[in-house]
């Protein structure tokens, strides 16, 4: 037996024309890049635990990257 159709939502029947922006839970840039930063922070940590070092050291890498995009954003609006 098959499971009866479903409805679509209005939402859904829209085909997501919403912009990136929009995304409920989104901020932007500035906050993705924060919680990407955090993420990998944890996972670096989960890596060193485990001892999967070319892990460790990529996720460094992205740390450090996170890290100086949030450094220049912040250097930028305080001009």
């Amino acid at each position: 037996m098959t499971k009866p159709a479903r409805k679509r939502t209005q939402a859904a029947a829209a085909g997501g024309k919403r912009s990136r922006s929009e995304e409920p839970g989104e901020g932007g840039a500035d906050e993705a890049v924060a919680f990407i930063a955090e993420q990998v922070a944890h996972l670096r940590r989960i890596a060193e635990r485990h001892k999967l070092d070319v892990l460790h050291y990529l996720l460094g890498m992205t740390q450090l990257e996170a890290d100086e995009h949030i450094r220049l954003r912040s250097k930028r609006k305080l001009s």
